[in-house]
């Protein structure tokens, strides 16, 4: 599987390990960067690019996934998920990275590099790139809810007696 990673500097580190740990697990690893460690470098310009990626290459039709790292995890899973056709969850427990792909077919996982142990977000990110999407029906129907607001900024219907 092709993984995309992006960072900011506090996720340098933890990107880093990753691509070599993912590399050695057989997976295709592309690395949008940071590139090198900057104080005040912006998670925007390399978690947007690591979205981009994975969204472009699902909708050729390869297998991807993406994870986004910064200090927290919650900028990046925001970055991501102002592109279009992306899921990002925030992980930070292996039932979080599984639940994420099992009921919400999450294409991207962010991790707080400085919330974890690098052996704990190794972990969350193992779960999430080995767990499939369950495609149980409620979690289809509303993952269709999502992706049409997403297409036409309409909102869903209210349940009847809502």
């Amino acid at each position: 599987m092709r993984v995309h990673l992006g960072s900011d500097h506090a996720g340098l580190d933890l990107k880093d390990h990753l691509a070599t740990l993912l590399a050695a697990a057989g997976h295709e690893v592309v690395d949008h960067g940071a590139p090198t460690y900057v104080a005040d470098d912006d998670y925007p310009v390399y978690c947007l690019r690591a979205a981009e990626a994975v969204a472009a290459d699902q909708a050729g039709g390869l297998a991807a996934l993406g994870v986004v790292i910064g200090g927290s995890g919650n900028g990046e899973q925001i970055a991501a998920n102002k592109v279009r056709g992306i899921r990002s969850a925030l992980a930070w427990s292996e039932e979080t990275a599984r639940l994420a792909r099992e009921h919400n077919d999450a294409n991207v996982v962010a991790i707080g590099a400085r919330q974890h142990s690098v052996a704990d977000a190794a972990r969350f990110v193992e779960v999430f790139l080995g767990t499939p999407f369950s495609g149980g029906e409620r979690h289809r129907r509303r993952i269709g809810m999502l992706a049409a607001y997403e297409a036409s900024g309409a909102l869903p219907p209210l349940p009847a007696g809502s």
